[in-house]
């Protein structure tokens, strides 16, 4: 694992030891073995191990696994008669993080306390990190060498008590399968494990499981337990008070009896109240009285514990309570004891209270006990120096500016304690001695840094300070004090230019001061002049001098000026000085001037003070010349034949003045006359009208407003050569029906040899590009395609030029193979189709498809096929093909090769073509409902409904009356419903199956018959009251279906009843008597299809009419109740009818007020 992320190291405890840490509340967790404990290393190595004085720690690496084992120095060797304060320290515990106790070091406890409630099952998933040595050490190591007898007696007690303990355990278990002499087991984590720190990533604290015992224990002591749970509680608080043995000054062991149920109780009673899981126990001591605070110190099942790290010489109080299932029982009754006395703890070290040069007065502080001090000489030997019971003494008879060692221990009735740490204190010394002289470290004009040294006599550890005195020379004031303090160096400020300063240096120290030193004398640095007169003009300013004088400053800084400084700056800026004069003189000839340049000029002069600031500059304008001469001009380009192009630079020197105008001057080669070709400003120009291949003279002059300056020196140029003639007409010759050899001739040159000759190629004569570029005569065009025209032409080049283009010539290439097929493609299932083959089929067949390939000349006469390990197939001149008798659902590698008269061309490249599958059989038809107008088919196993990108479809055909199937549906699903069907008719159906491999066969025709239809509904009947007792119901006639006659069924109710009684009859009227008076009747008809070969049918009833009874008051006749029955059916129907006119109006004007509304909205709130 890398160094840089987290490690986790497994920490092994062995049975019988115990492994502690130390919380973040400060209390101590012990872990006994056997455990391994996770710890974890921020850096992926070995946590730092800390030991007790007298033990070191030792690595060991095992098989890959690293161990931690803690032994014990050998002990050291005090003369003079004290071993008995130096006796070896006792074993360290095992509570340091990684820390595996060694088992020959540490003998096995029977019980450790812990604070946590687990032990190693709590820390089983847990990580426990680093902890800091000081924390660990703070409490243990003050109690942990005292108050016990030694070692070797303690290891015998503690093992007889950890045997006398297991024997006790293995006796209540009743022989429990534990092996002899095993270590005790750890304590198990239990519910009712009191609320201590969870160990989380090695930060103490209260984790989640500890808030979730605190909720749960708070809730089931309340007053809502059960009477089982009360049981327990109740049996948890018989616990009797322990009994106490063994005790020590820091230890003591604590043993109890188990609860046990009252003796009245009946064997039911002690059944249910008998506890379903291990009871544990809480010890917990008081040492501030029988009601003071209590503290856990150990919790588990064991019925002892021995209790360590307690005071010596204190009463503690100590009771027991017993946990069982997240119940507590009550505390037992509280045992008083006391511990031993033992040894006192090692004292602090001494201070020092105060001290002369003989003295010392230590003081210290301790309880009740008499201390013995120890004086340590230089040697390292220890010498008791005082025995008694005050609280501080003082030492004598020590000499001077010493230092002396003391150490500290304490002593009771049962022994003395370890040595306090060892300090170390001094005494003070005697008067110091004159020191030397100061010395001049640095010196500046107002100010002198002096050091001085620390008398010799002196010992380092006495403190001395010193004074340091001045006096100004003529002042009269004496030596004056300047420094006080403990420094070896001081810097004097505010003081004179050039002026003698006196100095001496006393030491003192508490005892008292020196004589001072001898004096010494300095003297602080002049100051700098200050600036010089500004310089003026001698003389008249020459173009390349001009002389100068100036004046001395009128401050020299309280020394004479040894030199001056001239200064010169190029132009007006003063950016750039350059030091052109450094002597006593007063005056300075500038010479190597520039003419026509500005200058600017300053002085500055130098003393033993320094150096004095620069004066005002003076500005200086020398006068200008004309310009020097040129560099000759030079050649732009390459000479032409007629003209030549020049260009030169401006002059070096110009004199001053910037160049205004230039000369250029030629002469020929057989004359020595110059004559002016150009005079201008610019800086090249073109001389025309020369001869080509002559070499021509050329020299420039410049001028600025001083004149023309000297002429250049000549340069020598010749005129370039013309470029070549053109060439004759190329010839080629056909070596192959791709490759043509063109050979030419070389054209005459104009004066220069030709370099190389350009070819162009192309198949038309205004597309020509260039194929060749060399200085060869002959070149060779490959790559060319067979019977096809070609123009090439040819010229020369020169470094002339180029010369003019021959006359292109015509050549063609002869015929040759056809070239190779270059795509393949598939047909499409449409023209497939129009192939009409019978016994085409796109599992067994494969249709392809190609581009004619060039013929090269020849006409192709066929094409070879081939397909791998088949036998290639030969066709004749045609670009489509249907390969059959294929393999279905197989891969073919395919390759097509075009002949003609001269031969077979080249294979095209290979194309893989698959073959579909074999298409699906049809699936079986069913009919799974069906109506005299409908029916409902389904078909295989599946969804009603499916997506359309399923790869299996289907296609249902129905049959007509002439024989032939039209298709009803193709697609996905599973199911479809046939609408608009005759009653009574049978209708032929057939299915197929299809997908991407086509469509296959169709199914056998499958015959359905739709069922009769019963009549239609028939209208509310009308109802007529002859009397009281009769009344007459007529009703509309249905036609007759299909030749099947029709007859009515009447149902007459009276009142609200369910009492029917029915007529039937084949008229549409009935006379029904033996009504009741003063009652309801309603009627309803429904109409039945009387079927020649089937069952009859039965329509649904019409509308229910009521028949009211006759009113009593109207006393009118029969006929005239008659008609008044006939007008309340009348009106009953009027008002239904119009209730559903009510009803359409009603909604037809909430839909236009809401559609108001919404346009008010939308103008309001969206357009606005």
């Amino acid at each position: 694992m890398s160094p840089h992320f987290p490690q986790v190291i497994l920490v092994q405890v062995n049975p019988g030891e115990a492994f502690t840490i130390r919380r973040e509340d400060g209390q101590f967790q012990c872990i006994t073995g056997p455990a391994q404990v996770p710890m974890m290393s921020p850096n992926g190595s070995v946590p730092p191990i800390y030991v007790p004085p007298g033990y070191v720690s030792q690595i060991i690496e095992e098989n890959g696994v690293r161990r931690v084992l803690v032994l014990p120095q050998q002990p050291e060797f005090h003369p003079g008669g004290h071993s008995p304060l130096h006796h070896p320290p006792p074993p360290p515990h095992a509570h340091l993080p990684a820390f595996i106790p060694h088992p020959a070091m540490m003998p096995p406890p029977p019980h450790m306390y812990t604070g946590m409630a687990g032990g190693v099952g709590d820390m089983s998933s847990q990580y426990i990190s680093q902890y800091h040595p000081a924390h660990i050490y703070s409490e243990q190591d003050s109690h942990s060498q005292h108050g016990r007898p030694p070692f070797v007696h303690r290891d015998d007690r503690t093992s007889k008590t950890y045997e006398r303990l297991q024997k006790k355990l293995k006796e209540r278990q009743g022989g429990g399968g534990q092996v002899k002499d095993s270590p005790p087991l750890s304590p198990q984590k239990t519910c009712c494990s009191p609320p201590t720190a969870d160990i989380h990533n090695g930060v103490g604290g209260k984790g989640p499981e500890a808030d979730v015992f605190c909720t749960n224990s708070s809730k089931l002591l309340s007053s809502e337990l059960d009477a089982e749970a009360q049981a327990l509680q109740a049996l948890l608080s018989t616990i009797t008070k322990p009994a106490v043995s063994d005790i020590q000054a820091r230890g003591v062991v604590v043993s109890w009896s188990a609860p046990t149920s009252p003796e009245s109780d009946s064997s039911s009673a002690e059944e249910e109240c008998n506890p379903p899981d291990p009871i544990n126990y809480e010890v917990s001591v008081s040492f501030s009285g029988k009601d003071g605070k209590y503290k856990s110190m150990y919790c588990g099942e064991e019925l002892s514990a021995t209790l360590e790290d307690l005071r010596p010489a204190t009463d503690y109080h100590v009771r027991v309570q017993a946990m069982c299932n997240c119940l507590r029982g009550s505390p037992s009754e509280a045992v008083s004891f006391t511990t031993l006395s033992c040894e006192p703890d090692s004292p602090n070290p001494p201070r020092k209270a105060s001290g002369t040069k003989n003295t010392l007065v230590l003081q210290w502080k301790v309880n009740d006990t008499r201390i013995m001090i120890y004086l340590g000489q230089r040697t390292g030997v220890y010498e008791q120096c005082y025995y008694g019971s005050q609280k501080q003494y003082r030492v004598t008879k020590l000499s001077p500016a010493s230092k002396y060692s003391f150490r500290l221990a304490a002593k009771n009735d049962m022994g003395i304690s370890e040595f306090s740490e060892v300090v170390d204190l001094f005494t003070s010394c005697s008067v110091p001695l004159p020191p030397f002289p100061p010395e001049l470290e640095m010196a500046g004009v107002n100010w002198l840094c002096l050091k001085w040294q620390r008398p010799t006599s002196s010992p380092k550890e006495d403190d001395i300070y010193y004074i340091l005195e001045m006096e100004e020379e003529g002042s009269g004031y004496g030596f004056q004090p300047s420094y006080d303090g403990d420094e070896l160096s001081c810097t004097i400020r505010n003081l004179h230019r050039s002026t003698k300063y006196k100095f001496r240096v006393a030491a003192y120290n508490s005892e008292g001061k020196s004589n001072p030193s001898q004096v010494v004398e300095f003297i602080t640095n002049p100051d700098r002049p200050s600036f010089p007169c500004k310089p003026f003009i001698k003389g008249r300013v020459l173009p390349n001098s001009f002389k100068m004088t100036w004046e001395p400053p009128k401050d020299n800084g309280g020394a004479e000026v040894t030199k001056y400084v001239v200064e010169l700056s190029e132009g007006l800026s003063g950016l750039s000085w350059e030091l052109v004069y450094s002597g006593p003189a007063m005056e300075h000839v500038c010479e190597g001037l520039k003419p026509g340049c500005s200058y600017q000029t300053r002085v500055y002069c130098m003393s033993e003070g320094g150096q004095s600031p620069v004066s005002h500059s003076l500005s200086v304008q020398t006068p200008a010349v004309p310009p020097g001469p040129c560099q000759p001009p030079r050649l732009v380009g390459k000479p032409k034949a007629r003209e030549l192009q020049l260009r030169w630079g401006p002059p070096q020197v110009d004199g001053g003045s910037p160049v205004s105008c230039y000369s250029v001057e030629v002469s020929g080669p057989q004359s020595e006359e110059s004559k002016e070709v150009y005079q201008g400003p610019e800086l090249d120009c073109s001389v025309g009208g020369l001869l080509p291949g002559k070499t021509y003279s050329f020299r420039l002059k410049a001028a600025n407003k001083a004149g023309f300056g000297p002429l250049s020196e000549r340069c020598d140029i010749t005129t370039g050569p013309g470029a070549p003639e053109q060439c004759k007409t190329p010839s080629t010759t056909c070596k192959s029906p791709s490759c043509v050899v063109v050979t030419w001739e070389t054209p005459p040159c104009n004066g220069a040899p030709v370099t190389e000759f350009r070819l162009e190629w192309g198949a038309a004569e205004g597309s020509m590009q260039v194929c060749y570029s060399g200085p060869g005569l002959s070149h060779e065009m490959k790559g060319l395609l067979p019977s096809t025209n070609y123009f090439c032409r040819v010229q020369a080049v020169n470094v002339a030029g180029v010369g003019p283009f021959s006359e292109a010539v015509l050549c063609q290439t002869p015929c040759s193979v056809p070239a190779a097929v270059s795509n393949i493609y598939t047909l499409k299932e449409s023209e497939l189709r129009s192939q009409a083959l019978p016994l085409y089929s796109p599992s067994t067949c494969l249709g392809i498809c190609w581009e004619p390939p060039c013929d090269h000349g020849s006409e192709i006469t066929s094409y070879l096929i081939d397909l791998g390990e088949r036998q290639p197939i030969v066709i004749g001149p045609v670009t489509k093909h249907i390969i059959q008798h294929l393999q279905p659902d197989t891969s073919y590698r395919i390759r097509i090769q075009a002949l003609n008269s001269l031969g077979a061309g080249p294979f095209s490249h290979t194309f893989k073509l698959k073959t579909k599958p074999l298409p699906p059989q049809p699936p079986r038809l069913e009919c799974t409902a069906f109506s005299h107008q409908t029916l409902r088919l389904k078909w295989g196993d599946g969804p009603a409904k499916a997506a359309t990108s399923d790869a299996l479809q289907y296609q249902l055909q129905m049959g007509d009356k002439s024989g032939r199937f039209i298709s009803l549906y193709k697609g996905p699903c599973h199911t479809h419903k046939v609408q608009r069907l005759n009653e009574s008719t049978s209708y032929m159906f057939r299915i197929q199956a299809f997908n991407e491999a086509g469509e296959g066969p169709f199914s056998n025709v499958y015959t359905f018959t739709t069922p009769r239809s019963p009549p239609a509904p028939v209208k509310a009947p009308k109802v007529e009251r002859l009397d009281d007792n009769s009344c007459e119901v007529v009703w509309e006639a249905l036609p007759p279906m299909k030749g099947d006659p029709i007859t009515y069924t009447l149902q007459c109710m009276l009142g609200n009843s369910e009492v029917k009684q029915t007529y039937k009859c084949s008229s549409t009227s009935f006379h029904v008597q033996n009504l009741q008076p003063n009652s309801d009747y309603r009627f309803r008809v429904c109409a039945i299809r009387q079927c020649q070969d089937a069952p009859e049918l039965s329509g649904p009833y019409s509308p229910t009419v009521t028949l009211s009874p006759q009113r009593s008051e109207v006393a009118v006749g029969g006929g005239t109740a008659g008609s008044g029955s006939r007008a309340s059916t009348e009106s009953n129907r009027a008002r239904r009818s119009l209730t559903d006119e009510q009803c359409a109006f009603l909604l037809l004007m909430v839909f236009a007020i809401i559609a108001i509304l919404i346009a008010f909205v939308i103008q309001y709130f969206v357009i606005k």
